[in-house]
């Protein structure tokens, strides 16, 4: 495949309120993409939305709503058909997490977090991709994480979301390849965000509360180029 141009691409970016997607939605917006971001916190996504407004780049929408709702995935993809009748980029980047031994943790926990981080984009995917096929060297952007490739203690329901994750990426990469449609796999290691302040759970103190991560800016850079290669998978981390 020739060097992606991600000038006046059409991207979908989910939970792009904050952190990474945050960044995200302002790298792509750097090189003049048309974006539709969507995430549940309307105040923090009207506010991103508006920082990339003053930039005079190409146009910003965002709709607030919650991926794992079947109605509200229905409702994304539609809305991406009316304005565009295609899609170029869809990034997957809602997820959450929590903490704490699984013997102290529930069904509930372990469910929700599957929901987001697999079921959501698994499903937001499925619905888009007559619209991806429609589109200009197109791409399934899936942010995933180190820990889908080593697992550790205490973060057992997201480290068992990002395996998942992981497999299914690399599974739908190779049934995609005809379809002309790239499949990045982002596996940072630990990013200076939000995320660990909205935890599902957190049963006893996070061991790495100190740890230094790469800047969300950081991820997003290195995604951008990455889709610009066309490579499968990046693991944006200093270490």
């Amino acid at each position: 495949m020739a060097r992606r141009e991600i000038a006046d691409s059409r991207v979908l970016i989910t939970g792009a309120s904050s952190g990474i997607g945050r960044a995200l939605a302002t790298a792509f917006s750097d090189c003049r993409a048309r974006l539709l971001l969507i995430a549940r916190r309307e105040e923090k996504l009207r506010s991103v939305a508006a920082a990339l407004a003053v930039h005079e780049a190409a146009p910003v929408e965002y709709m607030v709503g919650d991926v794992t709702d079947a109605a509200v995935r229905r409702q994304i993809i539609d809305r991406a058909d009316a304005r565009w009748g295609g899609l170029d980029v869809l990034v997957n980047n809602a997820g959450v997490s929590a903490h704490g031994r699984f013997s102290d943790s529930d069904e509930t926990t372990l469910r929700q977090i599957m929901e987001v981080n697999l079921f959501a984009a698994a499903e937001l995917t499925r619905l888009a991709l007559p619209l991806l096929r429609k589109g200009r060297q197109a791409a399934v952007v899936n942010v995933g994480s180190i820990l889908g490739h080593r697992a550790v203690p205490l973060n057992s329901e997201y480290c068992a979301s990002k395996f998942a994750l992981r497999g299914w990426s690399e599974a739908l990469r190779a049934e995609l390849t005809r379809d002309g449609v790239d499949v990045l796999l982002v596996s940072p290691g630990t990013t200076d965000t939000e995320f660990f302040d909205h935890l599902i759970a957190r049963r006893g103190r996070l061991p790495w509360d100190q740890a230094k991560g790469v800047s969300p800016e950081t991820v997003a850079r290195q995604t951008i180029r990455a889709l610009k290669r066309a490579s499968p998978e990046i693991y944006p981390n200093w270490r």
